[in-house]
């Protein structure tokens, strides 16, 4: 019984009456990105867009975008829960909220907004239910978080391709990413950001459906 009620704890989200007070100062965090060397926090280049993607561990998921052409700095942080501040230790809790988040600034120019989504849709397991793969709780599932309209508006359309996609492979799954609009996105430790370049053995519970999202070519 001990174990049931440990998991149920884990992938329920906690009410505003039970999530951690947190604090009115921000946690300290590094300056600058680890690989590229841009600042971490804004201002960022003029034209620049933001984007912010959970989907498991930020450790693993960070680095899947920070190579792209056109992205200019990624950070992990936190984001979609009632905690403000958080510490990684209370994120794992489960009575903060939030989903490991991944920051992603880029030009959108160079980069479409449909790319990223692509890429995140194909790289991890988008039908899963606040977990990835062995990896557990509140603070692994699945979501998007919007800074416009129009990127609110390519989310639910690119969530709709690749559950039609999905379907079409025989795949019997629901995608449950969560698409919502950004509310606060706190930066995680100094410890935490670009974590793989510093530990590229570290394991990752990052595995996609095997499924290609669609395209009009």
């Amino acid at each position: 019984m001990f174990l049931v009620e440990m998991f149920q704890r884990k992938t329920t989200m906690p009410t505003a009456a039970e999530a951690l007070a947190g604090r009115s100062e921000a946690i300290e965090t590094t300056a600058r990105h680890g690989v590229n060397g841009q600042a971490l926090k804004p201002p960022f280049p003029p034209g620049c867009e933001v984007a912010y993607f959970a989907m498991g561990r930020f450790s693993r998921a960070e680095p899947l975008f920070w190579s792209l052409p056109g992205v200019h700095v990624t950070a992990a942080g936190y984001a979609g829960g009632l905690t403000p501040n958080p510490t990684y230790q209370e994120v794992l809790s489960s009575l903060t909220g939030h989903t490991q988040t991944v920051m992603v600034v880029f030009d959108p120019e160079t980069l479409a907004y449909e790319s990223l989504l692509e890429l995140f849709f194909e790289r991890h397991d988008p039908t899963q239910v606040m977990r990835q793969s062995d990896d557990i709780g509140t603070f692994f599932r699945s979501a998007v978080f919007t800074t416009t309209q129009a990127q609110a508006e390519q989310a639910k359309a690119a969530r709709d391709a690749y559950q039609a996609a999905l379907k079409s492979a025989g795949h019997t799954g629901k995608i449950v990413t969560e698409i919502a609009p950004m509310q606060a996105f706190y930066y995680a430790e100094a410890s935490h950001q670009q974590h793989a370049q510093r530990n590229p053995a570290a394991r990752s519970g990052l595995k996609g459906t095997g499924v290609r999202f669609p395209t009009s070519a």
